[in-house]
């Protein structure tokens, strides 16, 4: 068998059983976190902090991402049910979804870490700016925005032929496929991340100087898990970043497009696409860890 054999095998094997078994167990997790993590933080006692309602709509937007974008991939990848490659409105409607869910639920991480940060500013006036209609008027705005951004996706999308015998659902090569790879790697790769650790480290540095003026000990606590949530969001998405701009440069080089070349990209977005998913599957976990009052309050949901 040639080397070239080998590793096409090698290139769908792994992929197909990581999919195969390790997306259900994804969905699982992501499904029972982000349950649980809505009934806490709908708990009379949570529910008035703007805080809590980013968070609510942070797990919203996990379930409608587990269930309409990883559900969908579990299947495409794991178990070779893929209708996108068949039915061109399901391909155009999957992709749309996919981006659109991927990008709002750091957007609410963003705004939360924002509202944290207005919390605790030094300046009063500003930390009343904190309110639960803001919360609700920004998740609506932020969800709107984004909505008519990602349209283009159920223009632009179908299912082509890259090479003989490879059809995919993506986007229709051209200027418009040039542009969304510069999007993706702008928005998804850079600027979110990017925003994520300069709100981060902005909010750490108003703790510190939180003896000035006392944070309520609820706040404090959702702080950590606001900055516990941002973390493991950028570890995990770091691949996909990284992907995504070797897919770019990799495009823009001069060398020759063979299968070889195709399986190896769609080998590595395949891994980085299932690593992307972990944040949205395991935050809620990670709260139980780092939060004694979130582990408090899921035992009270429980009694």
């Amino acid at each position: 068998m040639s080397q070239v054999s080998n590793l096409t095998i090698l290139s769908s094997s792994i992929p197909t059983n990581l999919y195969r078994y390790g997306g259900p167990i994804l969905m699982i997790m992501g499904t029972i976190g982000s349950m649980l993590s809505l009934t806490v933080f709908a708990k009379k006692n949570l529910r008035k902090n703007p805080c809590s309602i980013y968070f609510m709509a942070f797990n919203i937007a996990n379930l409608f991402l587990i269930y309409l974008s990883l559900f969908i991939t579990v299947l495409a990848l794991g178990y070779n049910i893929n209708p996108s490659l068949y039915n061109r409105t399901f391909c155009r409607f999957r992709l749309y979804a996919a981006a659109l869910f991927d990008v709002l639920s750091p957007s609410y991480l963003i705004l939360a870490s924002i509202d944290r940060l207005l919390i605790t500013s030094h300046c009063v006036r500003t930390r009343h700016r904190s309110t639960p209609r803001l919360a609700y008027l920004c998740i609506l705005s932020v969800t709107l925005f984004w909505c008519l951004i990602h349209i283009h996706t159920l223009i632009f999308t179908d299912i082509i032929e890259p090479m003989p015998n490879v059809i995919i659902c993506y986007f229709q090569p051209g200027i418009h496929l040039m542009i969304t790879s510069y999007y993706s790697i702008s928005i998804k790769g850079i600027l979110i991340p990017l925003l994520m650790i300069i709100f981060g480290l902005w909010t750490h540095r108003n703790i510190r100087a939180t003896r000035v003026h006392p944070t309520h000990p609820k706040d404090r606590q959702l702080i950590r898990l606001l900055l516990t949530d941002v973390s493991v969001y950028i570890v995990f998405s770091l691949m996909i970043s990284i992907v995504l701009m070797y897919q770019h440069l990799s495009s823009r080089s001069r060398t020759e497009i063979t299968f070889t070349n195709i399986q190896m990209q769609l080998f590595l977005v395949s891994i980085a696409l299932f690593n992307s998913y972990i944040p949205y599957s395991i935050v809620f976990y990670t709260n139980l860890l780092v939060s004694k009052s979130f582990r408090q309050e899921v035992r009270s949901v429980f009694k």
